[in-house]
């Protein structure tokens, strides 16, 4: 079945299916816009149910990095790529031919890591293509993106501390972090370290051991997360999961997280969230700390840089939560309307220069 559908309900550019029968590489990359720059995104591995599991994941993720980049000021578009799969099929070969097919866009698509991807996999990518972010320093990139994105979810998280609670510090406050994988142990260390109670959920009990071994907190497990009384629900794992089962247990004040996709259904989620009085952080405003690191590489901006300007998504979320009440609407309306503001204001310009022609 051919995937025009989905593309013009979210108003998609281009889909391209990348096949390597060598490698078994199979992979969707995705172009959502490309009015404010490039469309850059990360390449995600994962082992979907099915190939149209896979192709509807791609698309939201895609268009989800459009509105991240508008609102976040950057002038790159919205791109994604998925390889079905799971970390059995990594090679060096497998990213070199997901390279080549990169390569073959000329620049329309930009990569980067993403969940199940690393630096060492960008490298690979590196070596047919220049259109990867996020490869090691040798290779001439900027390294890991994830400290970068757990920085700019902890300002979030202050900003919308400020505006439910008067005040943006985190001492004395408990936040539950869902995931303790890069992003998640990254915020866990910058809220521990400014004093905040932490509760950890993670399917790898290893993991969440060790980071309460250094850090100190307690953990919760499966669906308890959501039930859980802190300040502060925060996401940093899978997609779509606050939802109609799960919102009506949740006893946060606030959801700010650094997981994509975070409400399984934008219009019903935010809803239901504004019904029980819970202040939600969209997700694509408050993880972009990760594609502004990547982002200010292609112009090689130094790291300074990139870690001031994802701290400025504490401007950015107070931002969105004021514009969502004194519009009466969702916080991912108000988030959506910013970023379709900016995306009009810029396609304005380039039709006036076109226009302008002798």
């Amino acid at each position: 079945m051919f995937p025009f559908a989905e593309m013009s309900e979210m108003g998609h550019e281009q889909v391209i299916l990348c096949r390597n029968e060598t490698t078994g590489l199979k992979a969707i990359i995705a172009i959502h816009n490309t009015v404010l720059g490039p469309s850059l995104g990360g390449c995600r591995l994962y082992d979907y149910a099915s190939e149209h599991d896979a192709l509807r994941d791609v698309l939201r993720l895609s268009r989800g990095m459009t509105y991240k980049a508008a609102v976040a000021g950057l002038d790159v578009g919205g791109g994604k790529a998925v390889i079905m799969g799971d970390a059995s099929i990594k090679s060096e070969a497998l990213f070199r031919a997901f390279g080549r097919h990169i390569e073959s866009l000329g620049g329309r698509y930009i990569t980067a890591e993403d969940m199940n991807t690393n630096v060492e996999d960008m490298n690979h990518i590196r070596r047919e293509t220049r259109w990867v972010t996020g490869a090691s320093g040798h290779m001439g990139g900027s390294g890991d993106p994830s400290p970068f994105t757990a920085w700019g979810v902890y300002n979030g998280i202050r900003a919308c501390l400020e505006v439910v609670y008067g005040s943006p510090d985190v001492k004395g406050r408990t936040v539950a972090i869902q995931g303790v994988g890069s992003v998640g142990y990254y915020l866990a260390r910058h809220l521990h370290e400014n004093g905040a109670k932490l509760i950890f959920s993670d399917i790898n009990g290893p993991r969440v051991r060790k980071v309460i071994d250094e850090l100190g907190g307690t953990a919760v497990q499966g669906e308890e997360y959501f039930s859980t009384p802190c300040d502060v629900l925060a996401p940093c794992a899978i997609g779509g999961i606050i939802n109609a089962q799960t919102i009506p247990g949740i006893r946060a004040p606030i959801v700010a997280g650094g997981a994509n996709n975070v409400l399984e259904d934008e219009e019903r989620d935010g809803e239901s969230l504004v019904q029980r009085g819970i202040t939600y952080a969209p997700d694509y405003v408050i993880n972009a700390g990760g594609l502004i690191s990547v982002s200010g590489e292609l112009k090689n901006y130094p790291r300074e840089k990139a870690m001031n300007d994802a701290g400025n998504i504490f401007t950015t979320v107070k931002r969105v939560l004021n514009k969502a009440q004194a519009e009466s609407c969702t916080t991912i309306t108000a988030s959506n309307r910013l970023a379709e503001e900016r995306i009009e204001s810029v396609a304005a310009i380039k039709r006036l220069s076109i226009g302008s022609r002798p």
